[in-house]
């Protein structure tokens, strides 16, 4: 008698699918997605809360909360620096003229890098008028020349990047009494499209 086999189907040999690498999404694709928007105080107040969250009591973070009264309204990116600076500040001839304080400004305006803050330096031409401007950061500058300058010099707008302000600040080198206006560069990106706020060491 002839045996009967049952043929049984082959068994498939499965070829080893390769995973997709997922792509990082880079910070230019959201960019791209995204148009710059004006900044809102809410920003700042959040960014606070952020930083010192974790090392402040609810009272100590509670009176780092600024009054919406505190800010200027945001340059709604159809300015340039110089006419946004004339529209928040319209009696600034009169504010230069009784400004006699020595190793202070009357208007801070901060930034990320130095270069970034000669551009602004340079935009803002129109409104500074005759005034004279301190270049508060570290490249090339020395902080004790920085110190002498303002030491012996009257100056009304510095113009810097937070790290040099705060070092001239906790030395007593730069007094903020009469500081009148902070002005944070807050939607320009650097090379690696970064803000100043999302630079880690700011």
């Amino acid at each position: 008698p002839m045996e009967c086999f049952l043929s049984q189907p082959e068994e498939k040999q499965e070829c080893p699918v390769k995973a997709k690498r997922r792509r990082k999404k880079k910070i230019s694709d959201v960019l791209q997605k995204s148009p710059p928007k004006p900044g809102v105080p809410a920003d700042l107040q959040n960014l606070l809360t952020q930083h010192f969250g974790e090392n402040r009591s609810v009272i100590e973070i509670e009176e780092l909360q600024l009054s919406d009264s505190c800010f200027f309204p945001a340059n709604d990116l159809t300015h340039s620096f110089s006419s946004y600076l004339k529209e928040i500040c319209p009696k600034w001839a009169k504010l230069r003229r009784i400004h006699k304080e020595k190793r202070s400004v009357v208007m801070l305006v901060l930034c990320s890098s130095a270069l970034r803050s000669l551009e602004l330096i340079k935009s803002m031409t129109a409104f500074k008028g005759d005034c004279r401007v301190i270049k508060l950061f570290a490249k090339h500058i020395k902080i004790k020349e920085q110190m002498n300058m303002l030491e012996k010099g009257l100056f009304h707008i510095g113009v810097g990047t937070p790290g040099r302000v705060k070092a001239l600040v906790e030395q007593d080198a730069l007094c903020l009494n009469s500081t009148k206006y902070m002005i944070l560069d807050w939607n320009w990106r650097d090379q690696k499209l970064r803000r100043m706020m999302d630079i880690p060491e700011v």
